[in-house]
């Protein structure tokens, strides 16, 4: 319990994917303008990124089985692309108001590096299913964690008067480079936590 419970605070707060590995950043600027889109957005990489590791975790082994493990990234990507595809049809279904909002984020989840990291991540680390999916649940709350956050703070950006060569996309990397610095505080904090 204890090494589940260090897994999911680390992968939430010290090894951030967004803040402190700087993976999926393409959603994190371009689907934070507005608080629930982020939200939807999250919650699907949420999904994605569990379901991808739950997918990819049996099939890494059958790869290594049969010594073919170098064809782990383009495997892992069919997959995660499949994945993606199901959730598009899900939202385009029964969420049609977030999947019009979402636009062409959504089908780059299927690119968005962070899913893909956490697949590799979990085999590198040589954690066990449970771990795996326990890391992969904390890198998607951190992702939803970092999204919420930043959507706030561009939120509020929208109201402050910005000098003219700041206003749009380098308020918001000054912004981002901001939120990502505060995560730092978090660096050995769950460190000392279960030492």
């Amino acid at each position: 319990m204890k090494i589940a419970l260090s897994l999911l605070l680390t992968a939430i707060l010290t090894n951030n994917f967004i803040l402190c590995k700087f993976l999926g950043i393409c959603p994190f600027l371009g689907v934070s303008k507005k608080l629930n889109t982020a939200v939807g957005m999250s919650a699907a990489v949420i999904f994605v990124m569990v379901l991808a590791t739950a997918v990819t975790y049996p099939i890494n082994l059958l790869l290594r089985a049969n010594n073919i493990e170098y064809l782990q990234t383009i495997v892992f990507i069919l997959v995660i692309a499949a994945l993606v595809q199901l959730v598009e049809i899900v939202l385009k279904k029964y969420m049609v108001s977030l999947y019009n909002a979402l636009g062409i984020y959504l089908p780059l989840i299927t690119t968005n590096c962070a899913v893909l990291g956490v697949v590799l991540l979990n085999i590198d680390n040589g954690y066990n299913f449970w771990q795996s999916i326990v890391y992969s649940l904390g890198g998607g709350i951190g992702f939803m964690v970092a999204m919420v956050m930043f959507a706030g703070v561009r939120e509020r950006l929208e109201g402050c008067d910005i000098p003219k060569a700041l206003q749009g996309l380098p308020i918001t990397l000054v912004a981002a480079s901001l939120v990502s610095m505060s995560f730092l505080g978090f660096a050995g904090l769950v460190d000392n936590m279960f030492a």
